[in-house]
């Protein structure tokens, strides 16, 4: 049984047929990208994942074998599944200390508060460097390092991350996929990766998804898809 198993998702905004019924799933300890153009239905199966979005009852998204969507958001993220949201989304007038106890407020498990706040402080040196200064006041890269850390104190069992490299200088596109290699080589997590940049998602990622206007279109191993034409072609300039 997979980690993370959807099965025949649809997603509908108004009369707009956003997600035509897409299947995957992600085994415990992968990392799996979902790639394609604005508008594919990347963000939106994220979003369907973190119970932001309600489909149909014949559609199915379970952790575990348990169903999720019949539980409301906050109980998804108490069950493990904990998104990044695409732009950040830090709370501004927070300190970096006080986003990242934000990020605890729902695990059951507090005796590795303290564990994990080091954990994070190794992971992101920067963050523990500004662990009193107002996140408002961090760079872009920064931000991304917070909501990362501010999800990892949650204690996930699944990682969702959207656009994680949007707006980030390269140096700085490189520090966080250099990131999300660590978390899951050194923790094991599991992690569903929403990324524009196709080549870098894919020089990190077991296996991946290729979505197009709400279906998926290609699926196989990293290594396959970043041989295959009609990914080079689209996604990886050629």
């Amino acid at each position: 049984m997979a980690l993370l198993e959807i099965r025949n998702l649809h997603i509908y905004y108004g009369m707009i047929h956003a997600l035509k019924g897409i299947d995957l799933h992600v085994e415990k300890g992968e990392i799996v990208t979902l790639i394609g153009g604005n508008g594919a239905g990347k963000t939106t199966t994220l979003r369907a994942i973190s119970g932001l979005l309600r489909p149909p009852d014949s559609s199915s998204i379970r952790l575990q074998g348990e169903e999720l969507t019949r539980i409301r958001p906050h109980q998804i993220v108490e069950r493990g599944v904990i998104h990044v949201p695409e732009g950040r989304r830090v709370f501004a007038r927070m300190s970096v200390e006080e986003n990242l106890a934000m990020g605890a407020y729902a695990r059951k498990d507090r005796s590795r508060y303290r564990e994990d706040l080091e954990f994070v402080f190794h992971l992101f040196p920067r963050l523990q460097e500004r662990r009193h200064q107002l996140a408002g006041t961090l760079s872009g890269g920064e931000q991304q390092m917070l909501a990362m850390g501010r999800a990892l104190m949650g204690d996930p069992k699944v990682l969702l991350m959207d656009e994680p490299s949007m707006g980030l200088a390269p140096v700085l596109v490189e520090a966080i996929f250099d990131a999300i290699e660590q978390l899951n080589r050194a923790r094991g997590l599991t992690i569903l990766l929403v990324e524009q940049n196709a080549a870098m998602a894919l020089q990190i990622a077991h296996r991946g998804y290729v979505l197009e206007t709400g279906r998926i279109v290609l699926t196989g191993s990293a290594a396959e898809l970043r041989v295959n034409p009609r990914v080079r072609e689209a996604y990886l300039g050629g």
